[in-house]
């Protein structure tokens, strides 16, 4: 398997985070990469780097305006006098915006959903590396490997269009499927993070060429809390294209394997001509956000069973947080995938 990294992307760290009302480290650290870069090689992996893409390959999916803010927010933000090291709103709009703010403080409340996502000097520069990891990864398999890993941090899926969210920026997963739409006609996305792909359920809420389908914990106790509820099925030429499979919370193998079965029967009915798995290892027993408790065997075995569709794929990292066990859970995942799928795809 080829695995996908740019170390561009270690570049990116806040300092701060704000959690239970508390100044804390920021969790979404550079590393976590470095971390998963030892899983992958513990996996056998071929290390790859990310190559460049055009400007449209990002605007496929996000708004001009918005990519906008990304590249010259911390410049506008720093020219203010007195202002910190890094970007964070203070304010957003609660009800439909009268007016586009001209300032970068207004800016930043339209532009970022939450706290979690500060705008360091070298944000931006980590962010496009993440992305052009994931279409680096999708180009690989279009022109020919059966699998490939995109180690992309920060990681993607509560981007919004133009929102940025979760510790999430641009949403590669949903950059990927759409690179992967140039050659299928249908694409899908599963997501085993175990937070809710919020961002991405909205980019293809009304769009039937990409199904989007999310195993998380039950966002009524966990974020992203406003969306991911069973039903939420799409809109308009949509509808019928996205499912959630929301999860008690601290849910374990079984139920996630469960879940799963659905999920898959899903994909299948779909029959993608491709398939973006955004990989959360979040749900893990020790991760310290404490969604789940998926032991590394259930990793194993959620790997092996999506294998088993045997569909040209892309593996977009998602979450899963610092631990002893972060490499070991990545190692895991890979080498089930790569170890289950059919023997005809093992032949390409």
């Amino acid at each position: 398997m080829k695995a996908v990294f740019s170390a561009l992307q270690l570049a990116h760290a806040p300092a701060r985070f704000l959690s239970k009302g508390h100044i804390v480290g920021y969790p979404e650290s550079p590393e976590r990469a470095r971390a998963l870069l030892e899983g992958a090689r513990q996996a056998g992996a071929h290390i790859c780097a990310a190559r460049r893409f055009a400007d449209d390959t990002i605007t496929a999916i996000h708004a001009e305006a918005y990519v906008e803010f990304l590249k010259t927010a911390h410049g506008a933000w720093r020219a203010i006098e007195g202002a910190g090291p890094e970007l964070m709103p203070s304010l957003r709009p609660a009800y439909p915006m009268l007016m586009e703010p001209k300032h970068i403080m207004g800016r930043a409340g339209m532009f970022m959903m939450d706290f979690s996502c500060a705008i360091t000097e070298k944000t931006w520069s980590s962010v496009q590396a993440s992305a052009m990891t994931a279409l680096t990864a999708a180009d690989l398999v279009l022109k020919g490997e059966r699998v490939s890993y995109a180690l992309c941090r920060p990681p993607g899926h509560h981007a919004y269009a133009a929102q940025a969210g979760g510790f999430c920026y641009l949403n590669n997963s949903a950059l990927a499927a759409q690179y992967l739409r140039s050659a299928h006609e249908r694409v899908a996305i599963l997501d085993i993070d175990v937070h809710h792909g919020n961002g991405t359920q909205a980019i293809f809420y009304q769009r039937p060429d990409v199904l989007t389908v999310s195993l998380h914990a039950d966002p009524a106790d966990y974020y992203p809390f406003y969306w991911g509820s069973e039903t939420e099925s799409g809109e308009g030429e949509g509808k019928g294209y996205n499912m959630n499979l929301p999860l008690p919370l601290g849910s374990g193998d079984h139920a996630w394997l469960n879940a799963l079965d659905t999920a898959l029967d899903n994909v299948s009915a779909y029959n993608p001509g491709a398939l973006v798995i955004a990989l959360g290892l979040d749900a893990h027993e020790a991760d310290p956000l404490k969604g789940g408790t998926v032991t590394q065997g259930g990793f194993a075995r959620l790997a092996e069973m999506i294998a088993s569709l045997g569909l040209p794929t892309v593996i977009v990292q998602e979450g899963g947080y610092l631990t002893e066990h972060l490499p070991d859970n990545l190692a895991m995942f890979l080498a089930a995938y790569e170890g289950a799928l059919p023997e005809a795809v093992n032949d390409v």
